[in-house]
């Protein structure tokens, strides 16, 4: 059990660690111009997060599911699926296209963005938008890879998608000046690229499965409304995870544009922590969906303890490397002096955090295995009602106050999964 879980984590720690490498260099490049750009592009990138956040159960869904039908060995139901995931998400890009002018408007609101920024925010915003179809669509492609116990092509698919992103956007940025608008051409052209590349990949090593396809099994709206029933509920928990974050950004950018700099780089600390350990998340979503599946109850109890053992493991190494280098991290992320003497003071937040938060992530990845999506819906509403009160009632911290809040709600989350999983065990719903 061990070496499956780390044949499936390894690969999706890698390819996990490249998604914040990409942010952290974008961070880096704003870094060497002012503090403005920096948290325009952070703020830029986090509309996009709470858009594409959202429609994250294209991939977590799609997991679940998938990983039960390979569980089944049920070969028609596995293509059927990889098919209604890309009809979803084309449709819901169409969608996110002919509102963007509204989403723009609506996030530069809500997160009080100042006018000092928001134009590069929009110019940003306006260019990335159109990578929705190529987004979407890969969530999809890798979720289905993820369910089918493959976690080498998602990792093939996040380093060629990152290492596009990074050269073009380098190239945009320092040869052409082209500052916000350069990062997001990055963004967009490298979206593309991974679609395509996916597509390929699918076609090249699972094309026989679609001697199975049964166009009018594809949209059977039994099936469909099982597919959107399961992806509603974890619709709503993650739109409760982005709305924490954005309301996380909304009052870091009320403290002034040098604390919303500051946050946005001990962000992108937590992301690269979180990215980390969402590979062992990711490993029980596949093992626990295979296993439960396949009606296996002590192989899927087993896959969930192992689970949390690997991941606790890594993050007590994440807590360990921030305690000790984190102001030699800080450098990575800009070279402005008056940015890190700001930052220094929160850096023990970083130490913390891995420890208290992993539990949430590894739960995330079971309640995903087992296509509990109404339980992940309602532990994260709660968990999002714990964090509003502890803000309020620890706003007169300032920013201390801000991130204490947040890693509540981080430990809230795990402590209602546990005792949703203590009440009902693997027959979660």
């Amino acid at each position: 059990m061990n070496k499956e879980i780390l044949r499936l984590a390894v690969p999706n720690i890698l390819s996990n660690i490249s998604i914040p490498l990409l942010s952290s260099f974008d961070t880096a490049l704003m870094g060497r111009l002012t503090e403005l750009h920096i948290g325009a592009v952070g703020v830029g990138a986090m509309i996009f997060n709470f858009v594409y956040w959202n429609f994250g159960f294209l991939r977590m869904g799609t997991t679940g599911m998938t990983a039960q039908a390979y569980g089944r060995r049920n070969e028609g139901e596995m293509v059927n699926l990889f098919g209604r995931a890309l009809i979803v998400a084309l449709c819901l890009s169409v969608l996110i296209i002919l509102l963007q002018g509204p989403l723009c408007e609506i996030a530069i609101r809500l997160l009080k963005i100042p006018d000092s920024q928001v134009t590069m925010v929009e110019t940003y915003f306006y260019i990335r938008v159109w990578a929705a179809p190529a987004t979407l669509s890969s969530f999809a492609v890798m979720g289905w890879f993820f369910g089918m116990q493959n976690a080498i092509y998602p990792l093939i698919l996040t380093i060629a998608v990152n290492v596009v992103n990074m050269v073009v956007s380098y190239i945009l940025v320092s040869s052409y000046a082209m500052e916000a608008a350069g990062v997001a051409y990055g963004t967009l052209i490298a979206q593309y690229v991974g679609l395509f590349l996916g597509m390929a990949l699918f076609f090249g090593r699972y094309k026989y499965l679609l001697a199975h396809f049964q166009r009018e099994a594809l949209l059977k709206w039994e099936a469909l409304g099982h597919f959107l029933t399961i992806n509603r509920d974890i619709f709503i928990r993650t739109v409760c995870l982005t709305l924490a974050f954005a309301f996380f950004y909304r009052e870091s950018g009320s403290e002034g544009e040098m604390i919303l700099a500051v946050n946005v780089i001990l962000l992108q600390f937590l992301n690269w922590m979180s990215y980390g350990v969402d590979g062992f998340a990711f490993a029980s979503e596949s093992l626990v969906g295979k296993y439960a599946g396949a009606g296996d109850s002590s192989k899927t109890r087993k896959a969930i303890r192992l689970s949390f053992a690997w991941g606790m493991g890594l993050a007590l190494a994440f807590s360990l490397a921030y305690w000790l280098l984190g102001p030699v991290l800080l450098r990575v992320f800009t070279n402005q002096a008056d940015v890190i003497q700001a930052t220094l003071p929160y850096l023990v937040w970083m130490t913390v955090f891995p420890l208290l938060s992993t539990p949430c992530y590894i739960w995330d990845g079971v309640f995903i295995g087992l296509t509990a999506s109404n339980s992940m819906r309602n532990t994260m509403l709660l968990a999002f009602g714990v964090y509003l009160l502890a803000y309020f009632g620890l706003k007169i911290y300032g920013n201390h106050g801000l991130w204490l809040a947040l890693l509540l709600f981080m430990i809230a989350r795990a402590g209602f999964q546990q005792l949703w999983f203590y009440r009902k065990g693997i027959e979660l719903n």
